[in-house]
């Protein structure tokens, strides 16, 4: 499986943004897939995540009502609508994935997540 993250970019405050997640491999469709980011300095924490079967989604505090992840499963793609960004919102996202259902208790816990991809750099200019 490999995961290439696109659509970072400098935008300004209260924009808009788009990142796109391109899966390839084999058994793509038992893939839960999720967004963490990292800031300068701070530990990677997840944005978004997306459970394979019936793509329940999840997402962390501070990105809640703003962000929306979801998954076209004939294109193979995540994505992850970005709007109302914030200063603080600026890092490098990465999409990740794993072979097995995410739960709310466990969707942004690092550790688990087998593939990852090159992070994409979003940053939000006030």
């Amino acid at each position: 499986v490999q995961l290439q993250a696109s659509g970072g970019g400098l935008v300004q405050v209260g924009e808009s943004l788009k990142l796109s997640c391109e899966l390839s491999g084999s058994g793509l469709q038992y893939l839960s897939v999720a967004w963490f980011r990292q800031a300068p300095g701070k530990e990677h924490e997840g944005v978004a995540g997306i459970g394979s079967g019936n793509g329940r989604t999840y997402y962390g505090d501070s990105v809640k009502g703003r962000f929306i992840i979801s998954r076209d499963n004939v294109k193979n793609i995540v994505s992850l609508q970005m709007n109302s960004l914030k200063p603080e919102d600026t890092a490098v996202y990465y999409c990740a994935a794993l072979k097995i259902y995410i739960t709310e208790r466990y969707w942004s816990l690092t550790s688990l997540f087998d593939y990852w991809g090159p992070g994409t750099l979003v940053t939000v200019s006030s």
